[in-house]
């Protein structure tokens, strides 16, 4: 018998394990993970971006959850000596009729108490990123960048310290609830517990199913494709365009990773596999919850010229460098090359909403994180601590 079994050992997940164990370190805390890995998946997988919290709206789960987690994540990272840096960025309007939405997004950033931000003209972009173009942009010394596998890796070696235990390679089939426990039954056997948190990601839905037969969200992936920049002193920091209100994504961008390199990306086109890192994957079950599902095709229906547009500059370098060039005119073809991918779950309502803040689903013994994306990670252990606390709450 555990206290807590946690599904999932991403970076939402491993975080909840070392929040609960630091609440209490006498519990009995098992993660349970499908891959022989922790942070196989969009932890492994993101552009490693320590997020500011400027974009969120004031009150909202995302904007609470990445302030407090960004200071707790800095925290972390100096005790456990994790490099990172704090390289700042510039939002950029590249056009004067995206001013009015540059200006909303500094106003929210002030409203989340970031300090520091500022307005700035053409010649101030020129001396911040001397190869960016914009009429106006804004100045957000609080981003950073890091590695989050190494954030991940590092949560584990946490919670093992405390006592906590992990079982690799067990995929969950079935959650039953007892009068007095939790069973969770996997391909390698059932484990049994007094609650369970579930933090499973891309296959988030289908877990909270288990528990909840008429969810009302569904996890649409979406797959983010990176090229990397050959010349890497182009950029000094982040370089990011105003994104669009509609989509909970953030448009195509330059970063800067820890190891030194140079991204730009990702764009945001609809994959056909959940863990689907190549244009050509496809698996039958995961395009099947898609078209099945009716919210898509609300979506669809709204959106399909931004949709077709992110098809057409994923198969089409060139049609993707003409992004990039809004930001950086000087960029050319033959200073990319192929980079890596992620996929991102991204939760959709049966009405055709697509989930812009974290969504945390409960009842008597079970917690369901059923969207978490970016900034999860930045977040994550403000997300855990949250999460944490519901448990305990039913214990």
């Amino acid at each position: 018998m555990h206290d807590i079994i946690i599904i999932g050992a991403g970076i939402v997940g491993l975080a909840t394990g070392l929040k609960l164990l630091e609440t209490n370190p006498n519990l009995r805390i098992l993660l349970i993970e499908k891959e022989s890995r922790i942070a196989a998946h969009q932890t492994g997988n993101n552009s490693g971006v320590i997020h500011s919290g400027i974009y969120y709206k004031p009150g909202s789960l995302k904007a609470l959850n990445c302030r407090r987690g960004y200071q707790m994540l800095l925290e972390f990272c100096e005790e456990r000596n994790i490099e990172y840096k704090l390289t700042g960025k510039i939002i950029t309007a590249v056009s004067k009729d995206q001013i009015p939405l540059l200006e909303n997004i500094y106003n929210r950033g002030i409203e989340n108490g970031l300090t520091g931000l500022k307005i700035i003209d053409p010649d101030e972009i020129k001396k911040t990123e001397p190869n960016a173009a914009g009429v106006k942009a804004i100045y957000v010394p609080q981003t950073g960048i890091v590695d989050f596998k190494k954030v991940a890796a590092a949560y584990l070696e946490r919670i093992l310290e405390l006592g906590g235990k992990i079982e690799l390679n067990a995929s969950v089939k079935d959650i039953k609830i007892k009068t007095d426990k939790c069973e969770v039954i996997t391909d390698k056997g059932t484990f049994v517990s007094k609650c369970v948190a579930s933090c499973a990601g891309l296959h988030s839905d289908r877990i909270a199913k288990l528990t909840h037969p008429n969810l009302d969200v569904r996890i649409i992936p979406f797959r983010g494709e990176y090229y990397k920049v050959k010349n890497q002193s182009v950029v000094n920091g982040l370089i990011y365009p105003v994104p669009n209100p509609a989509f909970p994504f953030l448009g195509v961008h330059f970063t800067r990773m820890i190891d030194g390199g140079l991204e730009a990306g990702p764009n945001a086109v609809l994959s056909f596999k959940r863990e689907g890192y190549s244009k050509f994957d496809f698996n039958l079950k995961d395009s099947f919850d898609i078209f099945s599902w009716l919210g898509f095709y609300k979506i669809a229906f709204k959106y399909w010229k931004v949709g077709l547009g992110e098809f057409y500059r994923s198969f089409s370098k060139r049609a993707f460098v003409k992004e990039l060039k809004k930001l950086m005119p000087s960029i050319q073809e033959d200073d990319l090359i192929p980079g890596g991918a992620g996929v991102r779950a991204q939760a959709c309502s049966r009405n055709g909403g697509l989930l812009d803040d974290f969504y945390i689903l409960e009842d008597r013994r079970v917690v369901h994180v059923c969207n978490a994306p970016s900034p999860a990670a930045t977040a994550s252990l403000a997300i855990g601590e949250h999460i944490s606390k519901t448990i305990l709450n039913k214990l």
